[in-house]
């Protein structure tokens, strides 16, 4: 507990030494090490997340270096998942972090969520975030959801069996647009982040049945809640 109390000092002016604890042994899962994944996994390293679990099966392409920041010049070809583990291992020896070099599938779904308390998404289509709410569900866990698109962004805390992303992305779902920018999964990241250390203190989280929608263009947010 001591080396939490140094490293997470300044945390610890915000956060309780129960609090850090809690962090402190917990698992998360995190579906994505791209521009939403990479960035998230930074600040639950940083937060000081006992355990996590990294799951993206895609390699880096030059078209990454605008928004990845795992990506870099010299990691072009490299697996995602094995930077990320990389990047954690660098900012916290002491955090168990599984690499896995897999997409996310219903066939490995479950297997990927056993031990985990919690599931965060940065996930980049629609049918994997479905496949990853049923697992979920049948797993009892919440997931942390976060897309961006553009300038857009939205965030929401999914209870287990809500059924919420099957309501936000039906079957016939195409996203507007692939556009995205180095900004917004940077600060959607950061809200998901936020969301799931709330979640794991067991301390209150306002997005919890709740999106949260915003745009870095004109600076406007907005929730829409969804009925019980």
């Amino acid at each position: 507990m001591d080396d939490i109390k140094e490293r997470h000092s300044r945390s610890m002016l915000a956060l309780s030494e129960t609090d850090m604890k809690k962090i402190a042994e917990s698992r998360v899962l995190v579906a994505g090490c791209g521009g939403l994944g990479g960035n998230i996994i930074e600040h639950l390293a940083r937060m000081g997340t006992g355990a996590l679990t990294v799951v993206d099966g895609d390699v880096f392409e030059e078209s990454n270096l605008n928004r990845q920041i795992l990506s870099t010049a010299g990691n072009i070809g490299q697996k995602k998942a094995l930077a990320a583990a990389e990047r954690v291992r660098a900012v916290d020896p002491s955090i168990e972090v599984t690499p896995v070099c897999e997409f996310l599938t219903e066939e490995n779904a479950a297997a990927l969520m056993e031990g985990a308390d919690l599931v965060v998404d940065a996930l980049d289509n629609a049918a994997s975030r479905l496949v990853l709410e049923d697992a979920a569900a049948d797993a009892g866990l919440a997931i942390v959801h976060g897309a961006i698109c553009g300038w857009d962004l939205q965030v929401m805390l999914v209870p287990p069996g809500s059924g919420l992303l099957h309501q936000l992305y039906p079957e016939d779902y195409a996203p507007s647009s692939k556009a995205s920018l180095a900004v917004t999964p940077a600060a959607c990241a950061a809200i998901e982040a936020a969301a799931a250390i709330r979640y794991l203190c067991g301390l209150d989280v306002p997005l919890e049945k709740s999106l949260l929608i915003g745009s870095l263009a004109d600076m406007s947010f907005d929730i829409i809640r969804f009925a019980d």
